[in-house]
């Protein structure tokens, strides 16, 4: 479980372009971990991937930046980004 204080923030992510089977799930999830980050993050039925990232606002920003570039073998063409109200989440999990 991961804990932090400070200013909490939610975002919620809707990552178009080739983000399946290029490992941007599991690379997420680790990657969000290292950043002290709760959430999920799955894979949707259009092809796209949709996360959502809780945790302090600078850290999330990054994981928000991160997701614009995803993992090596990803092409990612467009990130769609909602801020959304923190409901408690701080583990990360991969759906």
């Amino acid at each position: 479980m991961l804990t932090y204080g400070g200013h909490v923030v939610r975002r919620r992510l809707v990552i178009s372009g080739r983000v399946q089977g290029v490992a941007f799930r599991e690379t997420c999830r680790r990657v969000a971990t290292e950043h002290s980050v709760g959430g999920w993050v799955r894979n949707r039925s259009d092809g796209r991937v949709e996360a959502v990232f809780e945790g302090p606002a600078e850290q999330v920003d990054q994981l928000v930046a991160w997701a614009g570039q995803g993992p090596r073998s990803a092409l990612v063409t467009d990130v769609e980004v909602r801020v959304e109200q923190p409901e408690g989440l701080t583990s990360f999990v991969v759906c």
